[in-house]
């Protein structure tokens, strides 16, 4: 049955796939000009290309960007939250990641969003509230890449982001929907009311240049002073103590769990696809090993001979997002703290058998996790938890350094608070909140000091001379994973180029249902979706945002952006 109603708020309108080509694969031909940058808005993308201008290296220039995000795009991201980074040496080959995710207080327990009775606290209680907010990770992440990866000073990399936030940036269409749609939690603060809306309580108009002076002093001392100005023992005392005051229940945030807080070097995930080889971001992001096992169960199919339009490559990549997804449920979470069997996960055997699993004919009735080599037992199945929010960008300097960042503050404008001019995350809210099920513990419950679970899948995929020949990430919380693996089919087996990638439509399943993108060439095939046991279909906008930087035959870089927010983040 066809549910022809709205499933997530309007974006645009996806285009439809092109015919299928051959793949590109990366030139040897060394790179000319400065590089290149892709985010989800205009004005960061130039705060990045003017650090690549300048000789900043590929991490230089993602820094800025993620300062510049902070300013302009305050709903998604920025120094209140944390991010994932992987980086692509072009000359010894070596793929480094970092994992900058926010981390529970000390003192946090995994009944934390459960109220004396049991049962979960209203989400207004557990979100717009410090019980939500983790310690940050942007700016230890950006410290430690920067320490190791940087070219210009890190006072440098600031420069374009308090330009923006004290002389002024133009309020676009989507930063104006977001916070007329977050009433009661983009206007939570008065400082922040007072920046983004008028003396009616209503968003300030189109066009009008928003300064955030707060924030253009913050960002001055974290330049001039480092990281210190965040995690040092005063900064990291009134962060704490402005975090408690706004905790209703449960460990309270500590001046202990800023200061101590550190960002890690992770080992990256990596695994084969065809002839090329695709690396994203390990535990506790459950997003690389999503689009790896996605790729992998898909890999005995000819998608190319199937193309983009066809419902049959439709429902094969439907089938292997569901048994990815069970997967991800049982066994992924902070693997400081649980046992996640990561190479099991991704073992091409593993896949290959999970592979068996899908019909090209009909619908798996129940997917259920597998057992994976190296699978943890008694381990209790939690509900999917929400996750919304997020941005993406992918830069490569210009000696083919690559970069790809996804950040998050998790919801639009995150808790609601807002500190020093920015807003702080609700990355919280990413644990599973029930803390047990049948008995068992679950993977991705609270505990102190511990990463939520992550669906960000910043990837870098090589070609197989092993040259990087995508760069490529999303936001928009659970479907992350589905719109990078979608977009990696397009290049690698239909033979797009990066932006007719991103413009292909999307379909994922959610539970039993199939969400199919309004306005897309899927609505045409949707009776053939059903015909393959797809039968509870909601046709509506895609809740998706990517970004992506494609190498062409000639070694020159195409800047791929999310066709579908083309028109609101114009200023």
């Amino acid at each position: 049955m066809r549910f022809l109603v709205p499933l997530f708020a309007p974006l645009a309108l996806a285009l439809s796939g092109c015919a299928a080509t051959p793949p590109p694969e990366a030139a040897t031909a060394p790179l000319t000009g400065n590089g290149a940058v892709s985010s989800a808005d205009p004005r960061a993308t130039q705060a990045g290309e003017a650090i690549l201008a300048q000789g900043g290296s590929a991490v230089d220039a993602a820094i800025a960007v993620m300062l510049a995000l902070t300013v302009v795009e305050p709903q998604s991201s920025g120094i209140g939250g944390g991010g994932f980074m992987l980086r692509a040496d072009a000359t010894s080959g070596t793929l480094v990641t970092y994992d900058g995710r926010e981390t529970a207080p000390a003192a946090a327990t995994p009944t934390r969003f459960l109220g004396d009775d049991g049962k979960i606290l209203p989400r207004e209680t557990r979100v717009f509230s410090g019980l939500s907010v983790g310690v940050p990770g942007n700016l230890a992440l950006a410290a430690k890449a920067h320490a190791e990866h940087g070219t210009l000073t890190w006072a440098k990399l600031f420069e374009p982001a308090i330009a923006l936030a004290e002389d002024g940036f133009v309020m676009n269409r989507r930063l104006q929907a977001s916070l007329q749609g977050n009433k009661g939690r983009a206007d939570k603060s008065a400082a922040a009311k007072a920046v983004f809306y008028g003396a009616d309580g209503e968003p300030l108009p189109l066009g009008t240049t928003i300064r955030v002076p707060e924030l253009a002093a913050t960002l001055r001392t974290i330049a001039a002073d480092g990281p210190e100005a965040v995690y040092g023992s005063a900064a990291g005392a009134a962060l704490a103590a402005y975090v408690a005051a706004e905790t209703p229940q449960d460990g309270r945030m500590t001046p202990g769990d800023v200061t101590a807080y550190t960002a890690k070097e992770r080992a990256p995930v990596c695994g084969s696809y065809r002839l090329y080889k695709v690396c994203g971001m390990g535990p506790p992001s459950s997003g690389g090993i999503a689009v790896l096992q996605m790729l992998g169960q898909l890999e005995r199919f000819e998608l190319a001979s199937l193309g983009p339009d066809s419902p049959q490559f439709w429902h094969l990549f439907i089938e292997s997002q569901r048994l990815a997804y069970a997967d991800r449920e049982l066994y992924l979470a902070d693997a400081d703290f649980v046992e996640v069997p990561v190479a099991g996960l991704v073992d091409a055997g593993y896949l290959r058998s999970r592979s068996t699993l899908i019909s090209p004919d009909t619908r798996i009735a129940k997917p259920e996790a597998g057992m994976p080599p190296g699978a943890p037992l008694a381990r209790g199945l939690g509900p999917e938890v929400e996750e919304n929010g997020t941005t993406h960008f992918s830069v490569v300097d210009a000696n083919g350094n690559a970069v790809s960042y996804t950040s998050t503050i998790e919801g639009a404008f995150g808790s609601g608070l807002h500190w020093r001019g920015f807003y702080l995350n609700n990355e919280l809210t990413d644990f599973t909140l029930t803390p047990e099920a049948d008995g068992k513990p679950v993977a991705n419950r609270v505990e102190g000091g511990k990463r939520p679970r992550s669906s960000m899948a910043p990837t870098i995929v090589y070609d197989k001379n092993g040259k990087v020949l995508l760069v490529i990430g999303a936001a928009g919380g659970p479907t992350i994973p589905v719109t990078v693996t979608r977009a990696i089919i397009g290049v690698l087996d239909f033979g797009l180029g990066a932006q007719d990638a991103l413009a292909m439509p999307f379909a994922m399943a959610f539970g039993d249902t199939l969400l199919i993108e309004e306005g897309s060439a899927l609505e045409a095939i949707s009776d053939d979706l059903a015909a393959l046991g797809h039968r509870t279909i909601r046709v509506a906008p895609a809740p998706i945002k990517a970004n992506a930087l494609g190498r062409r035959a000639d070694g020159s870089w195409e800047v791929a952006t999310e066709p579908r927010l083309a028109s609101v983040v114009t200023p």
